[in-house]
């Protein structure tokens, strides 16, 4: 495996009312707690706490078996909020593992505090509150 750099481009959000309009496709995934505005249809993003990957991004989250953890960091008037970035199979571990090492969210457990990959950057873009926008992790 060599260095090698990616380009996410999140799109969303959804909250927990949409969710079932969340593209069926394959890629990586972020789980916040946000505060939706009814009267102006916005979201205001609180908190990352979880990252996760797919393939298929809408079935998982729907049956996700972490939501009772998701809601647990939900302060009073937060529901949980997602986007979402398409990513193809062959690099979307190694993806996830650089975000999850950078952000380390509460509720991940696997690649907060080793990342087993070789020198790889991120670029993101798009719909992706509380993301570093560029880094680099390195093999630990």
């Amino acid at each position: 495996m060599a260095e090698q750099s990616f380009n996410l481009n999140f799109k969303g959000y959804w909250h927990e009312a949409n969710i079932v309009s969340i593209p069926p496709e394959g890629g990586l995934y972020c789980v916040y707690s946000c505060t939706y505005n009814k009267d102006n249809d916005t979201v205001a993003v609180n908190k990352l706490i979880y990252i996760g990957e797919a393939d298929d991004v809408n079935q998982r989250i729907s049956k996700h078996e972490k939501w009772q953890a998701w809601k647990s960091h939900l302060n009073s008037g937060e529901e949980v909020c997602f986007s979402t970035a398409h990513v193809d199979s062959t690099s979307r571990e190694r993806i996830e593992a650089a975000l999850i090492f950078k952000h380390k969210p509460p509720v991940n457990d696997d690649y907060k505090y080793s990342f087993p990959f070789d020198r790889t950057t991120i670029l993101v873009s798009g719909v992706s509150a509380l993301l570093v926008q560029i880094f680099t992790v390195n093999r630990t």
